[in-house]
């Protein structure tokens, strides 16, 4: 994971003052790229340990659809308590864009408007399948339409697959990247979805694309960055997937082998 510390690295060399919704205050630089091939491990952190699994709770909360946090509580991560409602509803966030992504047809034989809904996960499983070298496997979360409905619009808004010679590719574009916590969690979340997509469709998981427009570092953060910099990095860690179809997984079908990681660096959560 030495690419995730250099980029930390830069930033807090060669980023800018600005100020940020949450009033925090960051170091900022726009526009970065860091690439992580999963052919040669697992890219999660090891000069701090990242809670796997709430990576993988999260990921297959996603996946379910869900935008509420009582969904399902033996799956529950604490991740997006602070944005829920009373009720604790998101909105139209992720889950929702991901499997259920709302169209609006005008019913002909009855003359009215009906809804329905696209599941861009399934679509892009089976336009890998059927036709591996589209570069239209898209699936996108930042739907104008419904921003204003969701407690907390997509930082990590749009990925694109590419299959070449047996691999699966994945670039991601995130518009908002907290380099301390949100970053290295992002970073192993795309990386399972690509091990189990990969899996899904019979391909090697290969390199992980990840295109930062607003990376920074909060304030806040920066004691905590710098004690991470001086820490040098461990072998990558390997993930093992059950084999089974995307939708069927579940928390014990994911195995983390051989992650040592140093200690735990508490960062606040800018809300």
């Amino acid at each position: 994971m030495k690419q995730y510390l250099e980029a930390v690295r830069y930033i807090l060399e060669q980023g800018e003052r600005r100020e940020d919704r949450t009033g925090t205050g960051t170091l900022s630089v726009f526009g970065m790229q860091v690439k992580y091939d999963l052919r040669q491990g697992f890219p999660l952190l090891t000069t701090k340990k990242v809670l796997f699994g709430s990576v993988v709770r999260e990921l297959l909360w996603f996946l379910r659809g869900s935008t509420n946090i009582n969904d399902d509580l033996t799956q529950h991560t604490p991740i997006w308590d602070a944005w829920a409602d009373e009720g604790g509803e998101l909105g139209p966030i992720y889950g929702y864009q991901w499997r259920k992504w709302p169209r609006f047809v005008n019913d002909q034989a009855t003359g009215q408007c009906r809804v329905e809904h696209i599941d861009q996960i399934d679509r892009a499983i089976r336009l890998i399948k059927s036709d591996p070298s589209s570069r239209r496997i898209i699936v996108s979360a930042w739907n104008v339409a419904d921003l204003d409905k969701m407690r907390l619009p997509p930082c990590h808004l749009l990925f694109q697959f590419y299959v070449v010679n047996g691999r699966l590719d994945c670039q991601l574009y995130q518009r908002s990247a907290d380099m301390a916590l949100g970053v290295p969690f992002n970073i192993a979340s795309y990386a399972l979805l690509m091990i189990i997509i990969a899996q899904e469709c019979g391909l090697t998981p290969g390199i992980f694309t990840h295109t930062l427009g607003d990376a920074h570092v909060y304030l806040n953060h920066i004691d905590g960055l710098k004690k991470q910099l001086e820490r040098t990095p461990g072998p990558l860690p390997e993930v093992e997937v059950a084999r089974k179809p995307v939708f069927e997984l579940t928390f014990d079908d994911f195995v983390l082998k051989n992650y040592h990681p140093q200690g735990f660096i508490k960062f606040p959560v800018a809300v």
